[in-house]
């Protein structure tokens, strides 16, 4: 029994593994080229497929669905503000629940939530439209959720006696605050991204920040 050249043979397991992983990650990078140059999430399969230069079948061999691999798009944008706050977190601080939290709120101060958070909302709706579709819409939300996992775990690793339930709230209320406010930055800028603007968002952002530590009764004075 004659064995099969070797040109006929099938790839070893290795380097199958990176050609997936090649192909998946040049279908994400060209979901996002396309929705950077479309302003939006409209694009086909086809049109993908051609710009990462896979075939139509690579495209579901690896997603179920073009909104599974938009929402895997958003993460690799969104990915920013994870890398920020983990690099702007204390690298010590006290263990108490306000400690923590004082902590993730001060990463989240110096962190850009506004770039990346606009840019998302304008993709999935820009300005006179509607969303694509209210599946996408969800996408945001989707991965807006996914951002606060993500940074709950690295809180809890820096904090390992914290309450898990606590963490997940904390995280996800001060990401999900962070997408709010931007809605109120709009309506009060117009959207329009300078100074004076980005001083009205620090003003809501630390409105924000404080009505999640101390509550929702009437405001009061930023804490420090």
């Amino acid at each position: 029994m004659h064995s099969s050249p070797p040109s006929a043979r099938p790839p070893a397991p290795d380097r199958r593994e990176a050609l997936k992983s090649r192909h998946r990650r040049a279908l994400v990078e060209a979901a996002a080229a396309l929705m950077t140059e479309r302003g939006d999430t409209g694009f086909t399969v086809d049109q993908l497929a051609e710009r990462a230069d896979v075939s139509r079948r690579t495209v579901f061999n690896h997603f179920r669905s073009l909104d599974d691999i938009v929402l895997e798009a958003f993460g690799t944008m969104l990915a920013a503000i994870v890398d920020s706050i983990e690099a702007n977190l204390p690298a010590a601080a006290g263990e108490g629940p306000h400690d923590m939290f004082d902590g993730f709120a001060a990463a989240i101060r110096r962190t850009d939530l506004l770039t990346p958070i606009t840019r998302l909302k304008h993709l999935l709706g820009p300005e006179g439209r509607e969303p694509a579709s209210p599946s996408r819409a969800a996408l945001f939300e989707r991965a807006l959720n996914d951002v606060g996992a993500r940074l709950a775990a690295i809180v809890l690793r820096r904090h390992p006696g914290a309450d898990p339930l606590q963490v997940d709230l904390m995280c996800g209320a001060l990401i999900s605050g962070g997408a709010v406010t931007v809605q109120h930055w709009e309506r009060i800028t117009g959207g329009v991204d300078d100074a004076d603007s980005r001083r009205v968002w620090l003003e809501l952002l630390d409105r924000m920040i404080l009505i999640i530590r101390n509550g929702y009764g009437p405001p009061g004075p930023a804490s420090s």
